[in-house]
């Protein structure tokens, strides 16, 4: 069987199914089956073999759908007030078969379609029309009028059943599509936000043309596709699994709860499977305390590497032992092991964030699982499954852990404990081990009931109405078992927090201690809802707070506009150029939106218009510098890898230029930036866009792709939509894994791709920067910015008040650039920008000001020097805008006090109207 996959923006995936294939001479589809959601977008096919990744090229026996565009004559979805009778609108779907016998064959289905409800009972869906034509001539028409009647009530995400309509002739398709509803709700108050109540699709792609012709196109890129297989398209150079591909590809990677690594030979074991780890907490290891800090928090923790719990692995694995990657996505990769190069004999591990298995495919291999802690014990557990095959082990550390042998062919593996090291099956095995802890014998029935099946691939899309939002994440799955059998997921306590009530319904009380994010909890479910109910739709370039319009903060006094006025027209000589056109994008995108912050402050707020135009003709030309690629290390567009990158590192040869853009780190620290000071300048100045919009958009897509229609880019580089916050390090080898120090900069992107999309009247890259900005404020206030009462963190850390660098294995309160404490902490506020009132709470501010700012305390501000001065006094606003407003309009206020990418025009007008001055 092979399966036609359409790739699209929207809600669900596209499939068409084909059942039977003749010659290309004479080709014939019997069945096919087409799901969409009821909105507008253009679909690009794959072809599919088994399930296995796409092949180039294909077939060419088999005919493939080369495009279907869908066009719903009612675009705008509104919320409520449907009718319970009669179609909400019609959608028309042309599918181009090329084949030999005619020049074109299209196949047109005319269905009706209504969304479907949380509320709703689906009852019914009817074919309007069934139409094929070749070269424009239409040869059949048939089925108008066939009805299908469904079953009721469903409370699934979206909810499609199938109609069939039999053509005599050429074709017999199957049309899936929505139907009637009954029990709609009758007011918007009433309408659930869900995936079937449309509102505003979050993920639509940016744009999906080449990046700008002035960015040139290179290939070699420094860092090697190590082991890199069967890919094309654009690969993810910043996810959990990317030790696979660099280096020595013997770093972890940390799939949450559990770790893998290629052993490559280590351990009691010595091994060359993939060894599986998970680390208790109390098995965590503490820096020393920081005495100097209230509560005295220890400097760190991390978990220890190395421990070989179990591994999965065969006994033809050896040192010509090879690993290899394929679908490179963001949530997922398949990682293969071969005996040696070129051998049909492979180990695949699906390896998908959140899996609640460690699941090994075997062909033609003798399994060899083995552990370097040792066996106590192993004892075979029966079948739970008809075919399911389960083990008991009890390793020498005390933990037991579950193993689920799921032959191909029904031959039982028959495993025999060799050593205290190994446990063998048979030769020339075909089927799936699948692996997990055990951390209470009372769960054991959830592993059992989840027993065959496992994701494959994991996959985001969302819907947003005002400031309501609600995303799913949803796992393609494979196993003996997947067509009965509900995954079982490992969720994040920021999940938890936001999972809607179905979902809700399907956590369990099992948990296994993550390595940085507190306790994961089993879920079993094939997808989750998460809600957010108040995404900072009002939040735009002005001082802010969350709850509230600009309008609700205090109005600036004649006495703060004079105060703004009279730094302002200081701050507005400076020399643009020389502090924008630098040779470090981080810099540069820093001072422009610096100056472009500056721009609207005296344009917007201080009734400084005319010195306002003036300026923004000067930031104008320097961003020009940047839109032309002229800068001092121009852009590049490497095609290795995908991604623009700086050419500082090709030029110098130095890792560690720019902070390693040129390999991928920090993007979206520094494109961010890029993208505040183009909507302020393009909400200023409409006609700007005209010339810069292709290029602000190639930076967003670079980071934050949101869509794989687009193959110049991979879907969200930075962003990790399973950890609800982006990770810095790229091409990067790490035994720590991925990290990320200044979460205020991850939560910049979000705010400039918010803003960016605002001026550009991208609605859908609006609502994306709206619910990202959400996201993150849930995730930080978890993880990074920890209050008092945080559970998430070890009780022995969470007085440090911020983690300073996340690492996936460990936290270390520290920075990349020195140990002093207003750093540390600094790195977590800077910029202070209007969004900094959503993430950094007044709860959090106020025991971090305490801990370490106030007069007295063991880094009180008034004794910190240089920027960082002003940033601390700047998110002293967030508290005691008071104070903060008569530190920045002193008289003798000192100029270095204010960060190279910092106004203290902005920093008065903030403290002003959060309420400094009346």
């Amino acid at each position: 069987m092979s399966t036609i996959t359409f790739v699209d923006p929207h809600l669900s995936i596209q499939t068409v199914t084909v059942t039977s294939l003749s010659s290309t001479q004479n080709p014939t589809v019997t069945s096919a089956s087409q799901s969409f959601p009821d909105t507008t977008g253009t679909l690009i096919s794959t072809l599919e073999t088994g399930g296995n990744p796409p092949v180039q090229p294909f077939p060419t026996s088999v005919p493939t759908i080369s495009s279907a565009t869908l066009q719903p004559l009612n675009s705008t979805v509104p919320f409520g007030n449907e009718t319970a009778t009669g179609p909400r609108s019609t959608v028309t779907e042309t599918i181009t078969l090329p084949l030999t016998t005619f020049e074109t064959v299209v196949v047109t289905h005319t269905v009706t379609t209504v969304p479907v409800q949380t509320t709703a009972l689906l009852t019914s869906v009817t074919v309007v029309n069934t139409t094929i034509t070749s070269n424009g001539t239409a040869i059949t028409t048939s089925s108008a009028g066939t009805t299908v009647v469904t079953s009721t009530g469903s409370t699934l995400v979206e909810t499609t059943f199938s109609a069939s309509s039999t053509i005599t002739g050429t074709v017999a398709t199957t049309i899936t599509t929505g139907g009637s509803l009954t029990n709609l709700p009758t007011a918007t108050s009433d309408c659930l936000l869900s995936m079937g109540c449309y509102g505003q699709d979050i993920f639509q792609p940016i744009a999906l043309g080449q990046p700008p012709s002035n960015i040139e196109q290179r290939s070699g890129h420094p860092v090697p596709r190590l082991g890199v297989s069967n890919s094309t398209g654009p690969l993810e150079t910043n996810k959990f699994y990317q030790n696979f591909v660099l280096g020595s590809q013997g770093d972890p990677s940390f799939v949450m709860p559990y770790s893998l690594t290629w052993s490559q030979g280590s351990g009691n074991a010595q091994s060359w499977g993939m060894a599986i780890s998970h680390v208790d907490g109390s098995q965590k290891v503490f820096g020393p305390a920081n005495t100097a800090i209230p509560g005295s928090p220890n400097s760190y923790y991390i978990n220890p590497l190395g421990i070989q719990s179990l591994i999965l692995s065969a006994s033809e694995f050896g040192s010509s032992t090879l690993l290899t990657s394929d679908s490179l996505l963001p949530f997922s990769a398949n990682i293969h092991l071969q005996p040696s190069a070129g051998s049909s004999s492979v180990l695949t591990l699906p390896v998908v964030q959140g899996m609640g298995f460690v699941t090994g495919q075997y062909a033609n291999l003798q399994p060899a699982l083995q552990s370097s802690v040792f066996f106590r014990n192993v004892a075979a557990a029966g079948e739970p499954k008809p075919g399911v095959f389960k083990y008991k082990v009890t390793l020498e550390d005390g933990k037991v852990w579950l193993i689920y042998a799921i032959p191909t062919n029904g031959v039982a593996p028959n495993f025999q404990l060799i050593s205290s090291t190994l446990l063998e099956g048979i030769s020339n095995w075909y089927g799936d081990i699948q692996i997990a802890k055990l951390p209470d014998a009372s769960f054991e029935s959830i592993y059992d009931e989840a027993a065959g099946a496992y994701p494959t691939a994991g996959h985001i899309s969302g819907y947003a109405h005002d400031a309501k939002a609600q995303y799913s994440l949803s796992w393609s799955k494979a196993g003996a078992y997947s067509s009965n059998a509900t995954l079982l997921m490992f969720s994040l306590p920021h999940h938890v927090d936001s999972f809607d009530s179905t979902t809700r319904g399907n956590v369990t009380e099992m948990q296994l201690q993550t390595t940085t994010k507190g306790n994961a909890t089993a879920v079993v479910a094939d997808y989750w809802v998460l809600e957010e109910d108040e995404m900072p739709t009002t939040l735009d370039f002005s001082p802010w707070r969350p709850g509230n319009t600009t309008q609700s903060l205090v109005a600036l006094s004649s006495v703060a506009i004079s105060a703004i006025q009279s730094v302002a027209a200081i701050e507005a000589s400076q020399n643009m150029s020389a502090q924008t056109n630098l040779n470090s994008m981080y810099y540069s995108g820093k001072a422009l939106s610096k100056f472009a912050t500056l721009v609207y402050t005296m344009h917007d707020l201080a009734d400084q218009q005319d010195l306002a135009k003036s300026a923004l003709l000067e930031l104008e030309s320097c961003f020009e510098v940047f839109s032309s690629n002229q800068q001092q290390y121009p852009l590049i567009y490497d095609t290795d890898w995908k991604g623009v990158v700086s050419s500082a590192s090709y030029v110098t040869g130095d890792s560690g230029e720019d902070f390693g853009n040129s390999y991928y780190n920090d993007h979206h620290f520094h494109y961010g930036y890029f993208l505040h000071a183009a909507a302020i300048i393009g909400y200023l100045d409409p006609t700007w866009l005209v010339e810069n919009q292709d290029y602000i958009n190639t930076l967003a897509r670079d980071v934050s792709n949101p869509s794989s229609l687009d193959q110049y880019f991979p879907v969200f580089r930075s962003f990790d939509w399973y950890h609800g916050h982006s990770w810095a390090k790229g091409l990067f080898e790490s035994g720590d894994g991925k990290d990320e120090e200044s979460s205020s900069e991850d939560a910049m992107f979000a705010y400039g791709l918010k803003m960016w999309g605002k001026t550009i009247g991208d609605a859908s890259m609006e609502a994306r920067g709206n619910l990202m900005l959400s996201v993150l404020a849930r995730s930080l206030q978890s993880y990074f910015l920890m209050t008092s009462d945080n559970v998430n963190q070890p009780a022995e850390f969470i007085d440090n008040k911020v983690t300073g660098i996340m690492f996936e294995n460990k936290v270390d309160h520290v920075t990349y650039f020195g140990t002093d404490l207003s750093y540390i902490e600094g790195i977590h506020m800077i910029p202070i920008m209007p969004f900094s009132t959503l993430t950094r709470t007044p709860q959090f501010v106020e025991e971090e000001w305490t801990a370490y700012f106030a007069d007295g305390a063991v880094r009180q501000a008034s004794d910190i020097s240089g920027g960082w001065k002003g940033i601390v006094y700047a998110n002293l606003a967030i508290i005691n805008p008071t104070a903060a407003y008569n530190f920045f309009t002193q008289s003798d206020f000192d100029a270095s006090w204010i960060d190279g990418g910092a106004s203290r025009t902005w920093y008065i007008a903030l403290s002003a109207m959060l309420g400094g001055v009346s």
